[in-house]
């Protein structure tokens, strides 16, 4: 039985994920800001086949609360066999540029936060000797363009951080595995007219899962052919990027 922990749980991306590992009997702590949701989704998940469900309702924004989050988490599992860090907002780039305060806000909830409970569930981890802590970037983290590179830093953190854990950590049985996402129909993204390129939320939690059980360590794009698309991007010159 997979012990499984999730920081916004109730994130599409998330959900998908956790109703993948519910049909294994997995047993899960769920953290979110909503008590609400949080138990809605509790509920969906043990129809599923969970074999238990906990909630932990938290602002994830509030770093000094996450170490003991994640010491409570690891308790009430007794281990844990993989941690999916799955929160995030999108921000609005005009309002990030206009204020400071604004920036700092949003790189608080995408990257400083996630960053910490990396660091923390990557000790729990190394204390049991296996692991699989999973974090969710973004193709956005990949190259900054005019239209949200505020985001895309605050991704591009996440990546470069777990690109190194997952290569110095490897060795010591914890696996890292960064996770970037192209469009994805969500909540977060109901705004945006989608094409050909979107995926479903399903879709990204099941190459996820599919990931996780197979044990792999670095970083993977979902779905696929995003990993030829941010390389043709990132090879791109200024002049074209800057149209994007």
């Amino acid at each position: 039985m997979q012990r499984v922990v999730i920081f916004g749980a109730t994130s599409g991306i998330a959900e998908a994920t956790a109703r993948e590992f519910a049909k294994d009997g997995a047993a899960f702590v769920l953290v979110g800001r909503s008590a609400e949701a949080l138990g809605d989704l509790g509920d969906d998940l043990k129809v599923r086949g969970a074999a238990s469900v906990e909630t932990l309702q938290a602002d994830l924004g509030d770093i000094g609360a996450l170490s003991g989050l994640c010491a409570e988490a690891r308790d009430r599992l007794g281990s844990v066999d993989v941690a999916l860090i799955a929160h995030g907002v999108l921000p609005d780039q005009e309002a990030c540029e206009a204020s400071a305060e604004a920036l700092l806000d949003a790189l608080q909830v995408n990257s400083i936060s996630p960053a910490v409970l990396m660091s923390e569930l990557a000790q729990f981890m190394l204390a049991q000797g296996h692991g699989s802590l999973v974090v969710l970037s973004s193709v956005a983290g990949d190259r900054g363009r005019p239209s949200n590179y505020i985001y895309g830093a605050s991704k591009a953190m996440l990546s470069v951080l777990g690109e190194g854990m997952a290569l110095k950590l490897k060795e010591r049985g914890v696996k890292v595995l960064v996770v970037k996402p192209g469009f994805v129909d969500t909540k977060m993204t109901a705004a945006f007219e989608k094409g050909a390129l979107w995926a479903s939320a399903a879709q990204v939690g099941g190459h996820i899962a599919k990931a996780i059980r197979a044990g792999k360590s670095g970083v993977l794009y979902t779905p696929r052919w995003w990993e030829l698309i941010m390389l043709i991007i990132t090879l791109a010159p200024g002049f074209i990027v800057k149209r994007m």
